[in-house]
């Protein structure tokens, strides 16, 4: 959170190679999905795929999430792994895969122009094989990777057909270190917010916004976050919380008791209290089964003590998808029912991406995914143009790409800064965030793009940072918290 300029460059060379068609699939329109099931077999197994000998799911290496294909020829054999998909009749269509070590073979059979395929002699490092095809009068065809004989293994991940149809549903699945895969629940879980909800950070630390205590929170947001926790040093994955002792100073003499009170006071008004972990500067990694475990177990601790209500991820990093949905669901089980994420928007390009494969994987308990639309550049929309931040058209155009991969509309929240001093880049009037929430809630006030259909249930809104608001004279709650109320 705050000001991350750094990932602005990032992430306008990440538009822009997606622009020139060099490789970043992602959704294209109202039907357009990732088709293939279990495409970055994070289910821990070959489910989905046919597969012949010396083909199974590894930990490493792996391109992303926890798991990639590995493919042993011996022989005769090949390791040959192919999956059939449902596809639309005389429609155009990307395969891609990303793939590493020898010979491998990517192609499809059944379209208009028979068998396709493409392949590489092998690299040491993760290469993307893309083709596009044609379907034919059919309405599935096989797409398919393959080794060489005689030769060593090959490694596979990510494997995407992007085009219209209906994405395969996934099954949970347990393992001894992991926990689910995508889930599709289709009711929100229970945390006694309102329909609409207005979520904002409270700093603690003093960066030149106005310092607050939590009482001074006012009751139009909704969901406090309270920004960070620390990380445990010598303990991977554990958390700690502190109040900044320049913060406690300058609020006179903050104390951890008064802090306390002031959650009971807040919670007494019907706010919600969560604790985020990360930030722009935030070190805390969960990247195995013993950090997983701390994580959670710290977490939960820190709900006990102090009376958070659940837990915010604002990893900056990278993020393990498996093992911090493993964390995710000890720390609902043990209390901490409502469960928000932060990302920036770059993480939310493609279900391909860890972030939003754990948005996935722990829908079922996840309350909102509030991305930030700031300090971002340039990035492709749902409809596959490039739209630049600061505009209508670059909340909704991404906020789409959530809304037709999987995530529920009320899962869906629009993160932007309070004020110009909340974010090196990207900020907007409360306006036009209000444009935004209209648009995708009612299809009214849109800009260029207009979603193909209307989420009435379109989560709300959430703000970097309180203390920002506070310095700006509350303009973006009293804007935004109102508008909240009057959307369907």
């Amino acid at each position: 959170m705050g000001t991350k300029t750094r990932r602005a460059l990032v992430a306008v060379l990440s538009a822009l190679v997606a622009f020139a068609g060099l490789g970043l699939i992602v959704v294209g329109n109202a039907s357009a999905a990732n088709l293939v099931g279990n495409f970055g077999f994070e289910a821990g197994n070959t489910s989905s795929w046919t597969c012949s000998g010396g083909a199974s799911a590894v930990t490493s290496p792996k391109r992303s999430g926890s798991f990639a294909l590995s493919g042993a020829p011996a022989g005769q054999d090949n390791s040959r792994c192919s999956q059939t998909v449902t596809v639309v009749p005389n429609t155009a269509y990307k395969l891609s895969a990303w793939v590493q070590g020898s010979y491998t073979y990517l192609g499809v059979t059944g379209t208009s122009t028979g068998e396709k395929s493409t392949w590489t002699p092998g690299s040491g490092s993760w290469t993307q094989l893309s083709l596009d095809f044609t379907s034919a009068s059919a309405t599935t065809v096989t797409i398919y990777l393959h080794g060489w004989y005689g030769q060593p293994p090959y490694f596979a991940d990510d494997v995407a057909v992007d085009g219209p149809g209906t994405p395969p549903t996934t099954t949970s699945t347990t393992t001894t270190t992991t926990t689910t895969t995508t889930t599709t629940t289709g009711q929100p879980p229970v945390t006694s917010l309102p329909k609409h909800v207005l979520t904002g950070y409270w700093q603690n630390f003093n960066n030149g916004a106005r310092v607050l205590k939590i009482a001074d929170v006012p009751t139009t947001y909704d969901i406090i976050a309270v920004s960070f926790a620390d990380a445990v040093a010598g303990t991977p994955g554990a958390v700690t919380f502190n109040l900044d002792p320049g913060l406690s100073s300058a609020l006179g003499g903050y104390t951890d008791a008064q802090f306390k009170a002031d959650i009971r006071t807040v919670k007494a008004r019907g706010q919600k209290v969560i604790l985020s972990v990360g930030g722009e500067r935030g070190t805390i990694s969960v990247g195995d089964a013993t950090a997983s475990n701390n994580f959670a177990n710290s977490v939960n601790s820190l709900i006990a003590n102090y009376g958070f209500d659940g837990v915010d991820i604002d990893l900056e990093n990278g993020i393990n998808a498996t093992h911090m949905a493993s964390a995710l669901r000890k720390i609902h089980a043990g209390g901490g029912k409502i469960i928000t994420m932060a990302p920036q928007t770059i993480d939310m390009q493609s279900t391909a991406g860890g972030y939003f494969q754990l948005a996935l994987a722990i829908k079922d308990i996840l309350t909102i995914v509030n991305m930030q639309y700031y300090n971002s550049g340039s990035m492709l929309g749902c409809d596959q143009k490039v739209y630049s931040q600061g505009g209508v058209d670059f909340i909704t155009s991404l906020a789409c790409i959530q809304l037709q991969n999987g995530l529920r509309a009320d899962q869906v929240g629009l993160g932007l800064p309070a004020s110009p001093s909340g974010a090196g880049s990207g900020y907007v009037s409360p306006q036009t965030v209000n444009n935004a929430l209209s648009c995708l809630a009612r299809g009214t006030n849109c800009g260029g793009f207009k979603p193909s259909t209307t989420y009435p249930a379109i989560r709300g809104a959430m703000t970097w940072s309180i203390n920002w608001d506070a310095s700006n004279g509350w303009a973006f709650a009293n804007a935004v918290a109102p508008h909240l109320d009057s959307l369907p």
